[in-house]
């Protein structure tokens, strides 16, 4: 992802507190679920939400902003639920 634009520090800031606040929160316990999958599933679907709307609703555009297929993206709404 070296070719992106936007500074991914912010981005990888706001996981990594978000991550270490969560074993914070574990105190010593073990996750309930894989802790990858749970990263991914909290941030993939306000990631498409925000881009849905960046695109006015149109999949195509969403899709390509995304840099995914168009079916994937259905895919991914359907599984979130995202109108």
């Amino acid at each position: 992802m070296s070719d992106c634009p936007i500074n991914e520090n912010d981005i990888a800031k706001h996981v990594r507190k978000a991550v270490n606040d969560y074993f914070k929160d574990l105190d010593g316990e073990e996750p309930s679920c894989g802790v990858y999958d749970m990263v991914i599933c909290c941030v993939e679907k306000p990631l498409i939400e925000t881009v849905l709307l960046h695109a006015e609703g149109n999949q195509t555009r969403t899709a390509e902003l995304l840099g995914i297929n168009r079916n994937t993206l259905r895919k991914k709404m359907q599984q979130y639920k995202i109108k």
